[in-house]
Parts: structure tokens; sequence; C-alpha cells
């Protein structure tokens, strides 16, 4: 049996606004290719470069609570932001983003990351020396390796230590696609 559109609709919503979702997620197009957009009650929890439905929902669910569920609403201010920086008219994101079931190494990454302002670099080792850690390059690289976030938490912006173009788990391709949007020279 295939529900109206409509009513679908209406249930999607309704489950979002009640609560009863763990997670609600969408695709959304951008001129880097899709990406799967998701979002707790706490924030943005994943952007996802390979929307690929049951790997990622797995994921979400496995880390989130089983309730993940297709609804456009909770995600839609990313959107619209993420559509706005691609556009140009974007350079900072304001969106609350969810990254409780990330161990405390990679949230402490990841919160130094935000501070690397739009259009500039930072390198792996330089990251890890404002965390205090400045023998940790690599395994900030394995935490940035693992941004559930990006582009929100950009770490497209951080390169090799000779300024190279390292490590993204989108690819090289996008990488250069979102420093050159924000006209960072590499």
């Amino acid at each position: 049996m295939t529900l109206p559109i409509e009513l679908d609709d209406r249930f999607r919503s309704a489950a979002a606004a009640e609560g009863l979702l763990d997670v609600a997620y969408d695709v959304a197009d951008s001129p880097i290719g899709p990406l799967l957009l998701a979002a707790s009650e706490r924030g943005v929890c994943r952007i996802s470069f390979n929307p690929e439905p049951e790997a990622a929902l797995e994921a979400l669910a496995r880390a989130h609570g089983v309730r993940v569920l297709r609804s456009p609403r909770p995600v839609d201010e990313l959107r619209h932001q993420l559509d706005d920086y691609f556009e140009g008219r974007r350079r900072d994101f304001d969106v609350a983003v969810d990254t409780s079931v990330l161990p405390a190494f990679q949230q402490l990454v990841l919160e130094e990351l935000a501070r690397v302002p739009y259009g500039e670099l930072a390198t792996y080792g330089g990251l890890a020396a404002r965390i205090g850690r400045p023998r940790a390059a690599r395994a900030v690289g394995g935490a940035l390796n693992r941004n559930p976030i990006p582009i929100v938490l950009p770490c497209h912006r951080v390169v090799g230590s000779t300024g190279s173009l390292v490590g993204y788990a989108g690819g090289l391709e996008r990488k250069r696609a979102l420093l050159e949007l924000e006209g960072a020279t590499v």
C-alpha cells in the first residue's frame, strides 16, 4: 500500500514536531554533489558526501538511536545556509551541531577546527598545537577524517605541513572546490 504524498509529508512533519525522532534527515543537491543532511534534537549531526541511504542510516541509528526518518523540515535551516554558502552569500554557519556521540579528543579537535576562519588554511600540526597536543598531528588528521559534519565544521581548510591538499573524506576534488569557493590560496 502506498500513502498519498501529502499524508506521508504530514506524518513525517508531525513525527519531527512531536520529538518522536532520534534523527531527521534529507538529501540536498549541491554544486559538489548530493549531500545527506541529518539532525538530532541537539543539532546537525551528519553531512555526508555519500548519501547512500542504507549505510548512512545504519550509522545514524547506531550513533543516535533507531528512530531515523526522512523528514526535510528539521534540516531546512541547514539546507538554506548551505545554499547561501555555495552561492557566496554566507561565510559562517549559524546552526547548532551535535558532536555528543564522538570521543572527547575528536570533539576537542572539531571545536578548534570551527575557529579556522573562512578562506584561511590551517595545518594538522597547527591544530594539534592549538589544542595543546603539538605531537598529535596524525591523531588530529584521523579525527578530521572522521568529521561527521564537513563544510559546517570546515575540515577542508586543513592542509598538510607543506600546504599540500591531503586527506579529505569527500575527496580532494571536493576539497579543492570548497577552498576555491572560499578564495583560499593553496
